[in-house]
């Protein structure tokens, strides 16, 4: 195979760079989805909720509020108006809606009044069409001005609309000059970075152009695959152009030199990136679909990077090997670092920090307080202060909506007035509200009934103050379906953010189990082939897992809120990522250990390795914390700061706790091990 790929060496280079170049054009027709909820499974409760909504009503459910200062109730209702012309806006709802203000306020339910209007400030809620999020967000800003201000989905889905792409790119221009400059402190030649980052730049390019075949992806993997793929498989390449360097010193024939650096090299590039693709692929089994997004994209990406270090860069190299020659420099920082010595000293007090520390770890990374949302907007952003400014106003709100067999206003009436009696509901919109249950809705103009009728379904808005994620809020969702339940049985409907959110959380507390259980037994089977052992994957995982445990449990330990979104995709990525640090160690490791005993092979193998290891885990440390800094999205920069964070503690563990256990159990890994 080698022979083949170094004769046909320019066919092979132009290939992938027209792929490459292809894949560039072909990624601007991938369209990019910023609504989570189409990723819940189709047979969730909220799914079949909005699914019977849309076939029986023409407007969908609120997703924005607009808040005006300084108005009285006729104003009020002129810019309710001028909100309704705005092509793209649907469902205006205010106060006129819930009460006849044609009587005098006073008169009227305090709480219901406060919901829409208090102090000359009114509280206009409305519907923004799908995929129009950002255009029509942008014209209700030039009507409202800076003093007034908007908040809600379409809010938070135009803002990542606007930021994903350009903070993408602003992450990336932060990152590439550092992972050069890593790579160039790590290297003996000034064009040997442009090597390594030609052939990963090409599969992430590919890989993008490639979702093509998908048709779309999340905001999420647009944001963040790209950056992980970089970070992940950069491995594969320095891992085959120093072995290309070793045998350049054996053999004048470069052509030769490659040969015997692809077949050095293929093993470990092999199991490196076997054990990360596998544990990719566990994310493509959740039932959130979120997962499978960005499993299915980070998969691809590993195969690609795979196939370009293999088949690409060896042409490439071949082929431009004279500009690495032309930029040699001495090394600017030691291959070895004989550290050694000092952390073998250490081993007894690290085995018994990371024993104490990993049950409290492991329990308390369970226990986070979770979002299950997107999270809020940071403050300084336009669409976080607004936020911010309407919760001060008019507190939590969140409606939920129930879909009920239309036919007795009776048994409505009756619901109502028990879901009005709930301590977190503020008020409700339903025909037996807003006209009487003494009037057959057939004596009024459609006009009038179209908003709470439709064919087959009454629909009640049940006004909550209890916010859209949370405990509290679940709580409510439960107790609204439980009454709903009690007069409808399954023959209603409770659908909304809140419901949509608690059905979020019951799949992905479903799904946490499963990738993690994946995740640990594909990775344990690359593992037991590549050593032939029992005891070392479980040396292995246990060094990995202990690092995502402790990782995933400071959150709790800090009282930070953390997106479960987050949570769950990190607890497979950090373990896939970074095991490869283990491996690289436990390798040389094992073939040190045949010509020496325990102690000095351990040693040996962390002077020689602690440097690869470390330039590996800088380069994902900082990618994970750039994209925290980088991101608005609470999601991303979650995700971000759980990576960096992350890597670094397994990087630590690699070369503290490690060594302690393969120490500790020299014994029993030899007799488990064929």
């Amino acid at each position: 195979m080698a022979s083949r790929i170094l004769k046909h060496k320019k066919f092979v280079v132009f290939t992938f760079i027209l792929l490459a170049v292809i894949s560039i054009f072909a990624q601007f027709t991938v369209s990019v989805n910023y609504n989570l909820t189409e990723y819940l499974p189709e047979d969730s409760p909220s799914t079949i909720a909005m699914e019977v909504m849309e076939e029986e009503f023409e407007d969908s459910i609120q997703n924005a509020r607009v808040m005006i200062h300084d108005v009285s109730i006729q104003e009020a209702l002129v810019f309710k108006e001028k909100l309704n012309e705005i092509d793209g806006v649907t469902n205006v709802d205010w106060l006129d809606d819930a009460i006849d203000i044609k009587m005098p306020i006073e008169m009227a339910e305090e709480s219901t009044v406060e919901t829409y209007y208090q102090d000359d400030t009114a509280l206009i809620s409305l519907t923004i069409e799908e995929e129009r999020e950002v255009e029509v967000t942008d014209k209700i800003y030039a009507l409202i001005g800076e003093e007034n201000a908007m908040d809600g989905e379409a809010v938070d889905t135009a803002v990542s609309q606007k930021m994903t792409g350009s903070e993408t790119m602003f992450a990336a221009a932060i990152l590439i000059p550092i992972i050069i400059l890593i790579l160039v402190l790590s290297t003996t030649s000034w064009m040997e970075p442009v090597f390594f980052l030609t052939a990963i730049g090409i599969s992430v390019l590919i890989n993008l152009g490639t979702n093509i075949f998908l048709g779309e992806v999340s905001f999420i993997t647009q944001s963040v695959a790209p950056l992980l793929q970089l970070a992940v498989s950069l491995d594969y390449a320095i891992f085959l152009l120093h072995s290309f360097q070793d045998y350049r010193k054996k053999t004048e024939n470069p052509e030769e030199a490659m040969r015997l650096a692809m077949k050095r090299s293929f093993p470990a590039i092999t199991a490196s990136a076997s054990t990360t693709f596998f544990g990719f692929i566990a994310l493509s089994f959740m039932d959130f679909e979120i997962g499978a997004d960005l499993g299915i994209n980070l998969v691809k990406g590993i195969a690609l990077s795979y196939i370009t270090v293999i088949v690409f860069l060896p042409a490439f190299t071949v082929m431009f090997y004279k500009w690495i020659d032309k930029t040699r420099h001495k090394a600017l920082l030691p291959s070895k670092w004989h550290i050694g010595k000092f952390v073998i000293n250490l081993r007894i007090p690290m085995l018994i920090l990371v024993l104490l520390i990993i049950v409290p770890a492991f329990m308390a990374q369970s226990q986070t307080n979770f979002i299950f949302g997107m999270g809020e907007l940071p403050e300084n952003t336009r669409a976080g202060s607004d936020a911010l400014q309407i919760e001060e106003t008019f507190g939590e709100y969140t409606p939920v909506i129930i879909l009920a067999p239309r036919g007795d206003l009776s048994r409505e009436e009756q619901l109502i007035q028990e879901l009005r009696n709930l301590v977190n509901v503020t008020s409700t919109i339903s025909y037996t509200d807003a006209v009487s249950t003494a009037i057959p809705p057939e004596y009024l103009e459609n006009t009038v009934t179209e908003q709470f009728f439709s064919e087959n379904y009454s629909r009640i808005i049940v006004n909550t103050n209890a916010g859209s994620d949370g405990e509290e809020a679940f709580q409510l969702v439960e107790t609204i379906q439980d009454k709903t339940e009690h007069y409808y049985g399954d023959e209603a409907y409770v659908l909304g953010e809140s419901a949509t959110l608690y059905d979020t959380k019951v799949t992905v507390e479903r799904d946490n189990t499963l990738v993690n259980v994946m995740t640990v037994v594909s990775i344990a089977i690359v593992l037991l082939i590549s050593f032939r052992s029992i005891s070392m994957p479980v040396v292995l995982l246990l060094t990995i897992q202990a690092s995502v445990w402790i990782n995933l449990s400071i959150p709790y330990f800090t009282g930070t809120a953390l997106v479960f979104i987050g949570y769950l995709i990190i607890s497979t990525v950090q373990l896939a990522a970074t095991v490869d640090y283990g491996i690289l160690l436990t390798e040389d490791y094992v073939q040190n250990r045949k010509k020496m005993s325990a102690l000095e092979a351990i040693k040996k193998s962390i002077n020689e390795k602690v440097f690869s290891i470390a330039v590996s885990a800088s380069i994902l440390t900082i990618v994970g914390f750039v994209l925290s800094f980088t991101s608005t999205n609470p999601i991303v920069s979650d995700i971000g700061l759980l990576l960096g964070r992350g890597a670094l503690m397994a990087f630590i563990l690699v070369i503290c706790f490690l060594p302690a256990l393969l120490l500790t159990f020299d014994k029993f890994i030899r007799k488990t091990t064929w």
